[in-house]
C-alpha cells in the first residue's frame, strides 16, 4: 500500500508537467535543461551528505548504466517537451505514455521481468484507452506526435535501467547520479545548438523551478523509489495515469475540453492499471532490494 500511495503522488505530480511547460516561454531544450539542472541541485547535495559511503562503493557497471540512463532521460525530456510545441497536451501525454509497451517488450525479451496474463491484459486496455484519448485530433501535427513517441521510447530505456540499478543502489544516490548526468548532457546540447539560458520572463523562470520541484523531484523520484519494490512494466503502466491528470488540468487551466471519447479512454486506462495491479501482486516473487533512502 505504501508503494501504491507513492505512485499516486508521482502520477499527480507529473500531470502538472505539461501545464508548466505550456506556460514557460522558452525553447524546449532550454526548458528541459533547467528542469534537470535545478532538480540535480536539489537532490545531489542531499545524496552526497547522507550517502557518502555508498558513493565510494558504486560498481563500475552501475556507473556505466547510470550514465546511459542519464542520456535516455535527457533525450526523453528534449523530445517530449518539443512535442508540446506541435501537438495538443492530450495527444502529447498520451503518446509519451505508450512507454509501457516498450518497457514490457524489452523487459520480457531481456529476462528482467516476466509478463503475466493480467499485465498483458492491462497493457492492452491501457493502450486502447490511450488511443481513444489521443484520437480525433485532425489538426495534430505528425512531427509532434512522432516526437512524443520518441520520448516514450527514451523513457522506456530509462525505466528499464532504473529497475536493474535500484536493486543495489539507494534511491537518493541513484536519482542524484542520473539527474546530474542528464543535466550535463542537456547543457552540452544547449551549447551545441547555441541556445541561451538567460533573458526570459520572471514567470518563465518560475515555471522552470516548478518543473524541477513538482514533476521531477517529487514525481520522478516517486517512480524511481517504486522501482525498488515493483516491476518495471507495472510502474511504467501506472505512469499512464498521467494522461488522465494532464487532460483534467488542461481542461481547467488551458481550456482544452476533452470529448466523451477521451473520457472513455481514461476509464480504459484506469481499468488497465487495475489489471496490472492484480498481475503484480498475484504472482510476483519476493525481491532482493537495496536499501531505500
Amino acid at each position: 500500500m505504501r508503494a501504491a500511495l507513492v505512485l499516486l503522488v508521482g502520477v499527480v505530480a507529473v500531470s502538472f508537467a505539461s501545464i508548466f511547460i505550456r506556460w514557460a516561454e522558452a525553447p524546449p531544450l532550454v526548458i528541459a535543461t533547467y528542469r534537470l539542472v535545478l532538480a540535480s541541485l536539489v537532490v545531489a547535495p542531499a545524496a552526497l551528505w547522507r550517502n557518502r559511503s555508498e558513493w565510494t562503493k558504486l560498481q563500475r557497471g552501475d556507473l556505466i548504466l547510470a550514465a546511459i540512463a542519464g542520456v535516455f532521460l535527457s533525450a526523453h525530456f528534449a523530445l517530449w517537451i518539443a512535442s508540446l510545441a506541435h501537438t495538443s497536451v492530450v495527444n502529447s501525454v498520451v503518446l509519451v505514455a505508450t512507454s509501457p509497451l516498450f518497457v514490457a517488450l524489452g523487459s520480457h525479451l531481456l529476462g528482467l521481468d516476466r509478463l503475466t496474463r493480467w499485465m498483458v491484459g492491462g497493457l492492452v486496455l491501457a493502450l486502447a484507452g490511450g488511443v481513444a484519448i489521443g484520437g480525433g485530433e485532425g489538426s495534430s501535427a505528425l512531427r509532434g506526435n512522432l516526437l512524443a513517441l520518441g520520448g516514450a521510447l527514451m523513457a522506456a530505456g530509462y525505466l528499464m535501467i532504473g529497475r536493474r540499478i535500484r536493486r543495489r543502489v539507494s534511491l537518493l544516490t541513484y536519482i542524484a547520479l542520473v539527474y546530474s548526468i542528464a543535466a550535463g548532457v542537456s547543457l552540452v546540447l544547449v551549447a551545441a545548438t547555441q541556445r541561451s539560458l538567460i533573458g526570459y520572463s520572471p514567470n518563465t523562470y518560475l515555471m522552470f523551478v516548478l518543473l524541477a520541484l513538482v514533476p521531477q523531484v517529487i514525481g520522478h523520484s516517486a517512480f524511481n523509489w517504486a522501482l525498488g519494490y515493483l516491476s518495471a512494466p507495472f510502474v511504467s503502466l501506472t505512469v499512464v495515469g498521467e494522461p488522465i491528470g494532464a487532460t483534467l488540468l488542461a481542461a481547467l487551466l488551458l481550456g482544452e475540453i476533452p470529448s466523451v471519447v477521451k473520457l472513455l479512454g481514461g476509464a480504459l486506462i484506469l481499468a488497465g492499471v487495475y489489471l496490472a495491479w492484480r498481475g503484480e501482486w498475484g504472482s510476483r516473487p519476493a525481491l532482493s532490494v537495496a536499501k531505500a533512502g
